[in-house]
């Protein structure tokens, strides 16, 4: 009997998959960079007591695992290297919604974008937002702690979780945290869930916390003709005492990329954008959209102030796209999370630049500069081995680069299988070994999600 027939009374026959239908849970947004998996069969189960008896099942046998969510993350880190594949996308119930008392209980498979548009829609605010947000999952934002453009003034995941519940090994369900706003009681096992990338775990449903909406949101655009003005500007900005809600930027080499797509003409001489928001009610928004537009000024070439909805929008979009054209641009990329202090921000990317010119590969980056958060990026025909092989190894260099400039191999996108092993750039033996020791007491056969994030 095959393993998939042998899984099928604990999900249903109908939820599972075998042979070519597995393909698209072999892979995830790194598949351009040649990261594709392999699986024994994938099951999808439609409760958290299924992924228990799934997880109790495989344990039993030795059956390495890897959990599942939208398939949309950059680090491999749910990408299957045999096992079975427990794929979340069932897992799509709302257990409950009070936006008066600003919380909600959701599965792991309910999409980012469904939990920010009920908020808004009930007038409050559930400020993270990774990429990919109809696609990518709550629980995979949970196992990555994902981030975003907002995550400068509202933090990332990890500061919206309140309570988590989550199969453990040997396949049982475990509830920590909940709906109160402040628990001391024990260690903080919410927090390690959070960002283990399903190797300590399974989240199934997930506790939230919302605020209430923003009346207004600001975006100010400031362009500059070299990333030394720019990264400046963000400096002055951060130290004149404003908090925007988001400090984004583009490199000379990404504003070329999307300079088409721009929601009207960028100057000729722009090298450099900063686009800066400032929230709270309209009056506040306005009083922080001039103040940003002042602090910005110094040395851009040229300062816009976005007020009507469409040009906001537009605004937004067209940022949001920037990931999606550097795939276009050449068919290929490697691009990386880095994160370095904010003070070091022109340094990291004149490093991502030069890294580039050694590997013979084109490079652009962008990302969230209030965090000193850059996705470097190495492009290259997706036809063409040798300049993939040169991007990756540039990449390698870049995760160096990050360490020395007291930064992290990974702000956001987590570790997986692309980063794996890079942890040891960055932490000390010890710290190393706590990590296994911690992994080994939540999964001491090693079968959740192996090879990914520790060492």
């Amino acid at each position: 009997m095959t393993l998939a027939a042998r899984l099928g009374p604990l999900v249903g026959s109908g939820s599972v998959v075998a042979g070519s239908g597995m393909r698209p849970y072999l892979r995830d947004a790194t598949e351009a960079r040649g990261v594709v998996g392999r699986a024994d069969a994938v099951v999808l189960p439609g409760s958290a007591a299924e992924v228990a008896a799934v997880v109790a099942w495989c344990y039993e046998r030795d059956v390495p695992m890897t959990p599942r969510g939208g398939g949309t993350g950059y680090a491999g880190g749910a990408v299957p290297e045999g096992g079975v594949v427990i794929a979340l996308d069932r897992l799509r119930g709302v257990r409950s919604f009070e936006p008066l008392l600003w919380r909600a209980e959701v599965e792991a498979g309910v999409t980012t974008a469904q939990v920010r548009r009920r908020a808004r829609e009930n007038g409050v605010l559930y400020p993270p937002d990774p990429g990919a947000g109809e696609q990518s999952h709550i629980g995979g934002n949970v196992a990555t702690n994902a981030g975003g453009p907002h995550a400068f003034k509202y933090g990332v995941t990890g500061a919206w979780v309140t309570g988590i519940e989550a199969v453990l090994a040997p396949g049982e369900i475990v509830r920590v945290g909940g709906q109160v706003r402040k628990d001391v009681a024990g260690y903080d096992l919410r927090s390690l869930l959070v960002g283990s990338e399903g190797t300590l775990g399974i989240v199934t449903a997930v506790s939230l916390r919302f605020v209430p909406a923003p009346e207004a949101a600001l975006p100010v655009i400031a362009c500059y003709d070299d990333v030394q003005a720019g990264c400046a500007a963000v400096q002055a900005c951060l130290v004149s005492g404003i908090v925007p809600s988001a400090i984004e930027y583009l490199d000379e080499d990404a504003v070329e990329i999307v300079r088409g797509a721009f929601p009207g003409p960028l100057p000729a001489a722009a090298r450099f954008v900063v686009i800066a928001e400032a929230d709270g009610t309209a009056a506040e928004a306005e009083a922080g959209q001039r103040e940003l537009a002042e602090a910005l000024g110094e040395g851009a070439i040229e300062i816009r102030q976005a007020t009507t909805r469409a040009d906001i929008e537009a605004l937004w979009r067209w940022r949001e796209g920037v990931g999606l054209a550097a795939d276009a641009a050449l068919g290929g990329k490697v691009s990386e999370d880095i994160a370095v202090p904010v003070d070091r921000l022109a340094d990291a990317i004149a490093a991502t630049r030069d890294i580039a010119q050694r590997h013979a590969v084109r490079s652009c980056s962008w990302g969230h500069a209030g965090d000193g958060n850059l996705h470097a990026t190495f492009l290259f025909a997706s036809d063409d081995d040798g300049a993939r092989s040169r991007a990756l190894a540039a990449a390698e260099e870049l995760f160096a680069a990050a360490v020395d400039l007291n930064g992290t191999v990974s702000g956001e996108h987590g570790i997986g299988l692309a980063k794996a092993g890079q942890l040891r750039r960055q932490l000390a033996p010890r710290a190393l070994e706590l990590h296994a020791q911690l992994k080994a007491v939540f999964d001491p056969k090693g079968l959740l999600n192996p090879g990914k994030k520790a060492p």
